[in-house]
Order: C-alpha cells, then sequence, then structure tokens
C-alpha cells in the first residue's frame, strides 16, 4: 500500500512531538506578584522542614506512625477507624481547588504546588551559583573546562545536599525525626526509611533541577483538565492585544501614535521571565502555570516607558471583550456552599470525636441459649479500642431491654492507651419480657475518668 507524503502540518506535529527539549531559563523578576511567590515558598518551606520538630505533650507533634497504625496531629491522634475524617479532608481538597480555579486560574500551580515551591529553590540557587540568565545561557554554551566543572559540580552538590534534607525530613513524618537523624549518625537506618529517604531525595533533584516546566507541560493532568473549571468569568493572565497591537520596539520618546504602534514595545521580557517559556502574547495556553511573572515584568517595562501598567494583568475573557465580570455565579456559589457544608461538617466531627470505638460482633453458632434458670441468653464479642493518650477503666451498660442482665469481666475494662481489649458479654434476660424475636439493644461504653468519653452502639438480640 502506497503511503501519501506527510504533510507540512504532519511536520510541525511531529517536531513539537519529538524535538529536543530546548532548557528554559527564566530571568529574575522582581514585583507585588514575586514577592508574593517568594512568601508562599517562605511559609509552606517552612512549615516542612520546621513542623516535625515540634514537640506536643510528651511527643513529635506531626508523626504519622503507620508501624502503630495511627497518626498524631498536635494532640489528635488519628486511627484506621478514623478513616472517614481523611476522605472528608481530601474531598475538602479537591472542592478547594476546584473552588479558587473558577475563580482566579492556577492559584495552586503558581503559587503553591510542590513542584513549583521547589522548583523557586532550585533556580534561586542555581542563579546564587551560576549567575543571571544571561551567564547561565553562556556559561552552558562554553567548552568544558575546569571553570565550568567547578560551577556545575558546586550547583549539583548544593542540589543534591538540598534535596537529601528534603528525603530525610519527608520519612521524619513517618519516623520519629530525632530517632532518624540519630540512626543516620549511627549508620544505622533501616531498610525502608533508606530506600524512602534515597527515593524522595531523587525525585525531588530530578523534578526541581532537571525536569522543571516539563512536569507541568507533560506529566501534570492538572494542566488538561483544568479548562474544564474555567469560564469567561474566570481571572486568567491575559495580554491585552486590543492596546498592545501592533507591537514593535521605539524609543521612550517617541510617540507610539505617530508610528501606529501600541503599548507592547517587543521586549520580549514576559517571555524571558516565565518558567514555562511560553508567550503570553499568543493568548491563554494550558503551559502558563499562573505564576503572573509576566505581569510583574510587563509592568516594570511600562513603568520605565512610562506606560499605564496592565498591558498583561489579571483580568477575565469578559473583561477583555468589555462585558461585565460576575464573580458570583452558579458554579463559584455552588462550589463555595459544598465547600463551606464539608469544612463545617469536618470540624464539627472533630470537635465531637469520642477517642474510643467499640465494636459489637454476635455469636452466629446459635441464635440464642437458654440457661438452666430458664433465661434466654445471646453471646456478644466485643472490641473496645481506646483511642486515647491515656489509660481508660470503662463501664458497660445496655440500653433498650429494660430487665436484661449483662455478665462480663470487669477488669476486661481496663484498657491502656491505645491498645484494643477483647471481652466477651452474655445478656440473659426472661423470655417473659421478650414482645417480639428480635430486638434492637445498645451497649453502652463510658469512662470512669472522663464522663464525656461514651459511645452508644447498637446490636440485635434474638429470642424465641
Amino acid at each position: 500500500m502506497n503511503q501519501s507524503a506527510p504533510t507540512p502540518n504532519d511536520r510541525e506535529v511531529e517536531n513539537v512531538l519529538y524535538q529536543k527539549r530546548q532548557k528554559v531559563y527564566p530571568r529574575e523578576v522582581h514585583g507585588l506578584f514575586a514577592r508574593l511567590r517568594v512568601a508562599g515558598v517562605l511559609v509552606l518551606l517552612g512549615l516542612y522542614y520546621f513542623v516535625p520538630w515540634l514537640t506536643y505533650d510528651g511527643h513529635q507533634a506531626v508523626l504519622f506512625d503507620l508501624p502503630a497504625r495511627k497518626f498524631h496531629i498536635f494532640g489528635l491522634v488519628f486511627w484506621p477507624q478514623d478513616f472517614f475524617y481523611l476522605a472528608m479532608l481530601l474531598v475538602i481538597a479537591a472542592l478547594s481547588l476546584f473552588f479558587f480555579t473558577a475563580l482566579a486560574g492556577r492559584l495552586w500551580c503558581g503559587y503553591a504546588c510542590p513542584q513549583t515551591v521547589w522548583t523557586e529553590v532550585f533556580l534561586w540557587m542555581e542563579r546564587k551559583i551560576e549567575g543571571d540568565r544571561p551567564r547561565q545561557m553562556k556559561l552552558d554554551k562554553s567548552p568544558l573546562n575546569f571553570r565550568k566543572f567547578r560551577i556545575k559540580a558546586t550547583k549539583h552538590a548544593a542540589w543534591i545536599a538540598f534535596a537529601a534534607w528534603t528525603g530525610f525530613t519527608f520519612v521524619g513524618f513517618f519516623t520519629p525525626i530525632r530517632e532518624l537523624g540519630a540512626s543516620l549518625m549511627n549508620f544505622s537506618l533501616g531498610p525502608w526509611e533508606t530506600f524512602w529517604i534515597l527515593f524522595y531525595s531523587f525525585a525531588t533533584y530530578g523534578n526541581a533541577g532537571w525536569l522543571r516546566e516539563q512536569v507541568c507541560i507533560y506529566m501534570c493532568p492538572y494542566a488538561r483538565f483544568q479548562s474544564a473549571m474555567f469560564d469567561k468569568d474566570t481571572l486568567i493572565i491575559s495580554y491585552d492585544e486590543s492596546r498592545g497591537e501592533p507591537r514593535g520596539s521605539r524609543k521612550r520618546s517617541e510617540d507610539r501614535a505617530g508610528k501606529g504602534l501600541g503599548d507592547c514595545i517587543d521586549c520580549t521580557m514576559c517571555v524571558q521571565v516565565c518558567p514555562t517559556g511560553i508567550d503570553i502574547r499568543n493568548g491563554l495556553q494550558y503551559q502558563c502555570i499562573g505564576c503572573a511573572a509576566c505581569i510583574d515584568a510587563c509592568n516594570d517595562v511600562m513603568d520605565k516607558m512610562d506606560y499605564p501598567r496592565g498591558l498583561i494583568r489579571y483580568t477575565t475573557e469578559n473583561r477583555l471583550e468589555g462585558r461585565p465580570t460576575h464573580v458570583l455565579r452558579p458554579r463559584t456559589l455552588v462550589y463555595g456552599f459544598i465547600l463551606l457544608a464539608l469544612l463545617a461538617g469536618l470540624i464539627y466531627a472533630i470537635a465531637n470525636r469520642v477517642p474510643v470505638d467499640l465494636n459489637i460482633i454476635r455469636d452466629r453458632n446459635a441464635l440464642y441459649r437458654e440457661t438452666p434458670m430458664g433465661l434466654v441468653e445471646n453471646i456478644y464479642t466485643l472490641k473496645l479500642i481506646n483511642m486515647d493518650e491515656h489509660a481508660h477503666s470503662y463501664q458497660l451498660t445496655i440500653e433498650g431491654l429494660e430487665q436484661a442482665e449483662l455478665v462480663y469481666r470487669e477488669d476486661a475494662l481496663k484498657v491502656p492507651a491505645g491498645a484494643v481489649a477483647e471481652l466477651l458479654v452474655q445478656v440473659r434476660i426472661d423470655p417473659v419480657h421478650l414482645d417480639r424475636p428480635s430486638n434492637e439493644i445498645f451497649f453502652v461504653l463510658e469512662s470512669l475518668e472522663n464522663p464525656d468519653i461514651r459511645i452508644r452502639q447498637s446490636g440485635r438480640f434474638l429470642g424465641p
């Protein structure tokens, strides 16, 4: 079968898909959004590196203790039975992303995404060691010599050291970080700890040092489906084509109107500062991470040219087309209402959370038994989980069958902190007090030390 010759469009697509990566050299930029971005980096990295070292009530304040199957978060202890809270938190995180994206585009990508945060740090180290954008480009084009090797080796050594500290801190959220540090100094790390430190260090070094914008453009799924959350009232970073075109270079003293030019002087500063290397003047693109570096750069150029700011700015499609913008609209109202409701529900659930759990397992070998005294008896196995940080002695009662007798070993209700106790319970009653073959009863477990710790679980009592 004869194949037709490739068209120019086919060759263009092939070049885009298979062309060699052109390294992006983002120019350092200063301005309002750059300061906000730096503030976000400092706050987020400060929390990441500082929180594991905090102590609360004698132990690490934030510790995800997987072997013990409990999470410590500032005095709160969560167990596998509390998976509901994690599920709610993940739903809230997803809805928050949808809500803020519908309002102001890719705020997460530009200011809070780990890829953005760590890349900013790696770029800062690169500028301190190799110099600014022109010096970096000149260094990369120069032949390999001792000076180039020394500079590159220093940069990568700094990257690796920072990445290793990042990996160590990551594992410190799962293994007490002080114990982890002592094990590291004594060369006695366990195999899994060693693996995850190396894995997370390598991931940080590779993603923030080498891949950078490729993670945002090719690997991150958010870039692909973000448009589903945009509408014409979403704040996006846009170039005002009606004001900027036709673009062209000129001196500050020249009359742009007399030369038939717009405000854009075609300096390409907006392209040079972009961490993904796009030209915002070509319109909204999925590669844009919303960092607003182009806004700061363009505003600086406008100030130097004595032109009004805002040639590149946060705006909406409706505003660019001369129509009013609506912040309160069905999409944002629905997202906001659901988000507030879930947040309120999560806070209420955690505030009223009882640090004890009770599982009731009825003996399935027999529906019921008759005792020599003529009483009907059901047997249950109760599993008590003390999810508090202190030991408790509990009192067990039943509700629902007023004349029922409860038989169990009271010493089994002394449960240490974080322990699980198993209790065999017999419930007996005279059959004359049973109105039906199946009756609902409630087991009530209450701490003797703290009456606020109380749980009530339902079960079934079967009779003739």
